[in-house]
């Protein structure tokens, strides 16, 4: 460590002192065009996450392996690789670490903003926070319900928050315990809890969810004014291919259709080919496609794109990349990158 400090000193000492956000390429020193490119799609990963620099300029980095120590390790590792010399780390998770750069946000609240029985309002501390009075808006996000019933609570939101995040969003998680959460249940907490939200002073509350989530965020659209936007992906409430309650499926999806009534809220519905908790993709592509004005005051349905496939096809990086700036602009009433 010591041999590394002395290599690297000389390196260190030259670069200016500034004191740079995380988020922010051009303050991150020696990289190229493609090295800052590569930051940037850095800023999109899951903590644990780490972003090491060589002194010629090269780079690695890692995401969500294992701890963070795991996770360290690696990107330093791949930066020696790539560079054939030892590497210092600029970024760990959410913080800048580079000697004289050194840049720590403020930590996220660790209690949740509202709890219920069986349910939680939880502040990720795995994202960037300001608070509402600084905060572009408000992200919440809503797991799914596990076919196992296993825990899902503190589960990290998928990768396209982070675009929203980076943006300014406060992002917070929507728990519920397993053994409490059914359908038309949670969409009633979840409508205290967006209340709550509102009272807190987030002038846009964007409603975000995966699978039984995002059904559940589609159901906040029945009361008016609750969101300004949702993002559902995947939505779906009656379980996986065999199941029985797919001979009522479609049905229940047309009741919540039926049942919005959030004129100004601006709707984004992603349907992936080959989902197997989707029992008719076409009919309900068609279902979808119902939560048009006046329901709602606009729609973008993703309707089995072909970047990726499968009920768990939002989580992957493709989809951020390819539609994760399309989102943020969709949801503030711009289409430049949709």
């Amino acid at each position: 460590m010591l041999a590394l400090a002395i290599l690297l000193l000389p390196w260190l000492l030259g670069q200016p002192l500034a004191a740079p956000s995380v988020l922010d390429p051009v303050a991150v020193p020696i990289l190229n065009a493609e090295g800052r490119a590569d930051y940037a799609r850095f800023l999109l990963q899951a903590t644990p996450r780490a972003f090491a620099i060589a002194p010629d300029g090269n780079w690695g980095w890692a995401s969500a392996i294992g701890t963070t120590a795991e996770t360290t390790a690696r990107a330093l590792a791949l930066c020696a690789e790539y560079a054939g010399m030892p590497c210092a780390l600029y970024a760990q998770d959410l913080d800048v670490i580079w000697p004289g750069r050194e840049s720590h946000p403020a930590p996220a609240p660790t209690l949740p903003l509202r709890t219920g029985a069986g349910w939680a309002l939880q502040p990720d501390g795995r994202f960037l926070w300001q608070g509402p009075r600084a905060a572009r808006g408000a992200y919440v996000w809503a797991h799914g319900r596990a076919a196992g019933g296993q825990d899902s609570r503190g589960s990290q939101p998928q990768p396209h928050a982070r675009v929203f995040n980076n943006a300014g969003y406060d992002v917070l998680r929507f728990d519920r315990a397993p053994e409490s959460d059914e359908t038309d249940t949670a969409a009633a907490w979840l409508r205290e809890a967006l209340r709550t939200l509102r009272a807190q002073g987030y002038q846009r509350v964007v409603m975000a969810g995966q699978s039984r989530g995002a059904w559940n965020a589609l159901q906040a659209l029945e009361e008016p004014g609750l969101v300004d936007a949702v993002v559902a992906i995947a939505p779906a409430a009656h379980g996986p291919r065999g199941s029985p309650a797919w001979a009522w499926a479609l049905d229940d999806l047309l009741r919540v259709v039926s049942a919005a009534r959030s004129p100004a809220a601006r709707v984004v519905v992603a349907n992936f080919a080959g989902d197997e908790f989707d029992p008719d993709p076409v009919r309900r592509a068609l279902l979808f496609r119902g939560l048009a004005a006046p329901r709602v005051g606009a729609l973008l349905l993703l309707d089995r794109p072909p970047e990726v496939s499968g009920h768990g096809g939002g989580a992957e990086p493709a989809f951020t990349r390819r539609y994760g700036a399309c989102l943020l602009d969709f949801a503030e009433g711009r289409a430049q990158r949709c």
